[in-house]
């Protein structure tokens, strides 16, 4: 009995589910193990004096941990998963309030939390639950009745930018500023008052600088030494933006490319620049496309779907997934100026994967065929 059940189930949800966004996500997490193990086999075995394949067998774990996570909260009930989201967020906020107290900190930052396994980084974990929180608050009908929703959501958001740009982490900050406002958009706020708040935010992080220049004096370097490459170190986005132009169209060839040995953080930070230069800048233009389809894929189904809450939701996860990945590709071609932001999928870390399996679950979640009828039962 509870095995015909079962099998319902499952026919159930290969019916419901969007085969092509399923199919592109687990596309780019296989593209992610195999872009480490070429990006990281030489960091092992030459300069750490490890296996060759470390990196790759942790990457190879991650992975599959993540696609599971994926397919779970794909396949459980909409109405739990409703549920459960708020408790999720509470925890992961928790954890983030933890990190300037019991984290452990690596180059100046404050981001992580030690593990017996692995360094866990609360922040990746939070960012897809806090564009559901931030949605279910938009579209509270309790909330809006006092016409309070805007502000709740706001101090929301208040509070994780301060824990963040206390570790420091800024890029995180403008990563989730900059999906709030999308999100407060979509669900019809004045644009005037959007670029009210985008200013705003620009203020406050003047007087940030302003005022504790000590603390965050490494966001003006990294402004001036975008703007003038020759008033501060630029090496990193040198040897990425070489990197590039070195692998042209075709290549250097798997295992060719010299940037992973002489940037630190290339499997992480630099990975589409990692890409381009063994591979060309027509995969990394493949994989940036495959972004761009996941994400016009989810808004095509926004349009018809007819629930609130679950429409700001898939605009949300779907503008997050699009600025992280544009922020990640301006950092490797000087575009931008370097936030340390990692390539959802594709590059290296456990924190990283995951996050990105808990973006990818909801969405599959949120875009089955009958979404809108189990929320409405």
């Amino acid at each position: 009995m509870l095995k015909d059940t079962f099998k319902n189930e499952l026919k159930n949800y290969w019916r419901d589910i969007d085969k092509r966004i399923l199919l592109s996500f687990i596309i780019l997490f296989l593209l992610g193990l195999f872009f480490s193990f070429s990006s990281t086999s030489s960091l092992a075995g030459e300069r750490l004096n490890k296996d060759y394949y470390f990196f790759f067998y942790k990457h190879l774990i991650f992975m599959f941990l993540a696609i599971v996570i994926m397919l779970v909260i794909s396949f459980i009930e909409l109405n739990l998963l409703k549920k459960i989201i708020i408790p999720f967020f509470l925890i992961f906020l928790i954890l983030l309030f933890l990190v300037p107290i019991i984290g452990v900190e690596v180059k100046g930052a404050k981001r992580w939390l030690s593990l017996y396994f692995f360094r866990l980084q609360p922040v990746e974990f939070i960012k897809p639950f806090f564009i559901i929180v931030t949605a279910w608050i938009l579209t509270s009908k309790n909330i809006k009745k006092n016409r309070s929703s805007y502000i709740f959501s706001f101090l929301v958001l208040i509070s994780i930018i301060i824990l963040l740009i206390n570790q420091p982490d800024f890029g995180q900050s403008i990563l989730i500023v900059t999906s709030w406002i999308a999100l407060v958009f979509v669900s019809g706020i004045n644009i005037f008052l959007v670029f009210g708040i985008f200013l705003t935010f620009i203020s406050f992080t003047g007087l940030l600088l302003f005022f504790f220049p000590e603390k965050f004096g490494y966001i003006t370097s990294r402004l001036k030494t975008f703007y003038d490459p020759s008033s501060g170190d630029s090496f990193q986005t040198d040897k990425a933006l070489e990197a590039i132009k070195l692998g042209g169209l075709k290549g250097q060839g798997m295992g060719e490319g010299i940037l992973k040995d002489s940037v630190p953080e290339a499997h992480t930070d630099y990975i589409i620049a990692v890409v381009s230069e063994e591979f060309g800048s027509v995969i990394s233009i493949l994989i940036i496309l495959l972004f761009l389809y996941i994400s016009l894929r989810v808004i095509k189904i926004c349009l018809k779907q007819r629930n609130d809450e679950i429409k700001i939701s898939l605009c949300g996860l779907a503008a997050m997934l699009i600025f992280q990945t544009f922020i990640h590709v301006g950092v490797n071609t000087s575009l931008l100026p370097t936030t340390g932001m990692t390539l959802p999928f594709l590059s290296y870390g456990g924190s990283s994967l995951i996050g990105s399996s808990f973006l990818a679950g909801i969405i599959l979640n949120f875009t089955k065929n009958r979404a809108s009828q189990l929320l409405n039962e």
